[in-house]
């Protein structure tokens, strides 16, 4: 079962067991991967020429792109778990930064909200890694690509964020690499 289909069962789940809070997350991360898939949709769709029936009248007016079927660019457009994962990083990113703001004007009331929410997010991200484990890799990519001093933190990112996409946020990673060039 991929993640998505996951998130659709539990949201049925959820609705049923009359969970309003858990309905409302779950709604608005499938909202979001629809909207990422409709994104995707479009950028493939631009790069083909739709057929809609038969080959033969639409192969003439495709101007040099290729053809795809409309059964085919809605299954190349459907998200792959990673692409769920970065989704539902950004929600959570959102709730993060929501629950600082939130802090900073006394609003524990939505605090409160925004912290439950996050937990139901943080349920369909993978495990993070520890901060040990983190600086293992950090030290590794620094090695790898041999970053002496700050102006290399690009080259090191590029090397590391692939590696521990969805399991440790960017602003944790940067700060440890910061740390390791010396800054």
């Amino acid at each position: 079962m991929t993640l998505k289909e996951e998130i659709q069962q539990d949201l049925k789940s959820a609705v049923l067991a009359k969970k309003q809070l858990e309905t409302s997350v779950l709604r608005l991360i499938n909202a979001a991967i629809l909207n990422k898939e409709k994104e995707k949709r479009y950028k493939i769709a631009s790069s083909y020429t739709i057929l809609k029936e038969a080959k033969a009248p639409y192969s003439k007016i495709s101007q040099g792109k290729p053809d795809i079927s409309e059964e085919d660019l809605v299954k190349e457009s459907q998200l792959q778990d990673g692409e769920v994962i970065e989704v539902i990083s950004t929600e959570v990113k959102k709730r993060k930064e929501s629950i600082e703001l939130f802090e900073k004007g006394q609003r524990l009331d939505l605090v409160d909200k925004e912290k439950k929410e996050l937990e139901i997010l943080q349920n369909y991200l993978p495990e993070q890694l520890p901060e040990e484990e983190l600086k293992k890799l950090v030290k590794e990519a620094v090695e790898k690509v041999g970053a002496r001093e700050i102006k290399d933190m690009g080259k090191v990112m590029a090397e590391l964020m692939p590696k521990v996409k969805g399991r440790a946020g960017g602003t944790l990673v940067s700060k440890i690499v910061k740390e390791l060039l010396g800054l």
